[in-house]
């Protein structure tokens, strides 16, 4: 990976981490015309939770927002694979869709699936702006906290 992607991802101090394997009946990713659809990811770190549980119990906001951004390097690390190596061919993150676990009465999802939408606009600036959902769950796989997909635009 070389280019611009990857000097802001340097100047933010981050690096991408290994993809993860799909761990069910579905690919990480799906490329189709100039779409590149990226299955959810969770907020895993070297393998491990960044947070597991529920938002209004035993996760805080905080805790939900840095897993959702955990979740958004995820996502960037299955693009990088499908577009072997070179994230400047994303033209735009057209839209992600984010799944907090939560108690019934928590109403912070924004909040906490703006770790993945702030951090996809510090990497890719203005092709970062995108459309979004954010939804509470009952639970997650592996007890997560946080999932994310992403629809991106993409370059031949």
């Amino acid at each position: 990976m070389s280019g611009r992607t990857e000097a802001q991802l340097r100047e933010l101090g981050l690096t991408l981490p290994v993809p993860a394997v799909a761990v069910a009946n579905y690919v990480p990713f799906v490329a189709s015309g100039s779409l590149l659809f990226v299955s959810g990811q969770l907020p895993l770190d070297q393998g491990r939770l960044v947070a597991a549980g529920h938002l209004g119990d035993t996760v805080a906001v905080e805790d939900g927002y840095r897993a959702a951004r955990q979740c958004a390097l995820n996502l960037l690390a299955q693009a990088a694979a499908a577009l072997d190596g070179d994230l400047d061919r994303i033209r735009r993150l057209v839209r992600l869709s984010g799944f907090v676990a939560c108690v019934p009465s928590f109403v912070d999802h924004p909040k906490v699936i703006n770790g993945a939408s702030d951090l996809m606009v510090e990497i890719l600036g203005d092709a970062g702006r995108h459309s979004r959902v954010a939804v509470g769950v009952a639970a997650l796989p592996l007890g997560a906290a946080v999932e994310v997909d992403a629809t991106f635009e993409i370059a031949a």
